[in-house]
């Protein structure tokens, strides 16, 4: 009998064409947009693993301000080479290295703009901890060494997107706030717009031309092997408070671990999926409600069909099985196809973000128990919007229902 329900059913759909498609579209934009975001955010968040994995978990960043996004803005806060030194000497802490940055005039040829420039260390065990901590690669030349002086590595864009009146090479000279700087290396795409047309310049040099003569924008920790990283991030933030004295709770700087780092990125992300779920939930209610609507058409239209199918035998419980399982039909088309629009969507995405923007980290995951969890959410909700009007059909009366025009 249900398989007969469903035949009956199938039919009912497939013969009101074009209103059911239109009932669906709030299902379908609800559906794909969970999937899509979903798919997205579980493959970003895997990317981001596996960076600070290859970074390694025995890093700590310390950071001006309260967390690592405040030092971004422009506090007025700033890390010293005594808070350089405090770091050095905390226990547990291997190798420490720090660099600083700052939007600075750049020009090549007749061309100026602005872009950042970051001061990199040259000492061998700094260059270590750096290169372990990096995500990107030397496309073409080398990078700085020990011993450069006025040389820059610059990024892709800079080499090869004409950022300039036209493409920089190894061995050209560009300008940084009016001092001349040789190009040695270019750095390989990484795929956002301040990272590729950034350039690398010697600590020493950046200090000199930007006036900060013992400042640094981030100190990054190494600790000692086997030791507990969460444990030495503990002491160097006492000995941190004690150095610029403040009191606990009132830290004018951050010290964070990778752990602590992808944590925080994680929370972030949930936060956005929170709010673009919700933003579905609301397409999905407006579904529902189209799927309301369109059923107690439905009951109006075929109100003889009802009372000629209760005249023939049929129960109230198999006229209301009836439309439940139609309504139900209804939320999962509107599932499967928003399924698949949210999978084309994100694979989209993922190669937009590979091919065009060079982020070659970015794998879609898809979780096909959650697949098949929205697909049975989509059938539930459509149910639920057919209650009231299959409970309506079949409580009419035979007679009056056979008498309907």
């Amino acid at each position: 009998m249900i398989r007969d329900f469903i035949r009956f059913s199938y039919l009912n759909l497939k013969h009101r064409g074009i209103r059911s498609w239109l009932t669906m579209i709030g299902i379908f934009i609800g559906i794909a947009s969970v999937v899509s975001l979903i798919s997205l955010g579980g493959g970003l968040q895997n990317a981001v693993s596996e960076q600070f994995q290859s970074m390694g978990m025995d890093k700590i960043t310390i950071s001006p301000g309260s967390s690592l996004l405040a030092s971004m803005g422009s506090s007025g806060i700033e890390l010293k080479e005594g808070d350089f030194n405090i770091v050095e000497k905390a226990k547990g802490v291997d190798v420490v290295s720090g660099f600083v940055y700052k939007i600075s005039r750049v020009k090549r040829g007749d061309v100026t703009k602005y872009s950042w420039v970051i001061g990199m260390p040259l000492d061998p065990k700094d260059v270590r901890l750096m290169e372990s901590m990096q995500t990107w690669k030397i496309k073409e030349g080398r990078n700085l060494k020990k011993g450069d002086n006025y040389k820059a590595v610059v990024g892709y864009n800079i080499g090869y997107k004409e950022f300039f009146d036209r493409n920089a090479k190894v061995g050209d000279v560009i300008y940084v706030e009016d001092q001349e700087f040789k190009i040695i290396g270019i750095v390989d795409r990484i795929g956002n717009e301040q990272d590729d047309t950034q350039l690398l310049i010697p600590m020493d040099t950046a200090r000199t031309i930007f006036n900060e003569p013992d400042k640094y924008d981030f100190i990054f920790a190494q600790v000692d092997k086997g030791a507990d990283a969460d444990k030495v991030a503990e002491d160097v933030k006492k000995d941190l408070r004690d150095y610029r004295d403040v009191e606990e709770g009132e830290e004018d700087f951050s010290v964070e671990t990778s752990q602590d780092l992808m944590d925080t990125f994680n929370v972030i992300l949930n936060i956005i999926q929170y709010i673009v779920i919700g933003i579905a939930a609301i397409s999905l209610l407006v579904g529902g409600i189209g799927i309301m609507n369109t059923m107690y058409t439905s009951v109006l239209e075929r109100t003889r069909e009802i009372g000629v199918m209760k005249a023939v035998g049929a129960t109230n419980k198999q006229v209301l099985m009836l439309f439940l399982i139609e309504s139900g039909m209804l939320g999962m088309a509107g599932g499967i196809i928003g399924i698949l629009i949210g999978v084309g969507l994100s694979k989209l995405v993922e190669f937009i973000v590979k091919n065009l923007l060079g982020f070659m980290y970015l794998d879609v995951t898809f979780n096909y128990l959650f697949i098949l969890s929205v697909l049975m959410f989509s059938f539930i909700v459509g149910c639920l919007s057919g209650i009231l009007p299959a409970k309506r059909a079949s409580e009419l009366k035979t007679v009056e229902a056979l008498r309907y025009e």
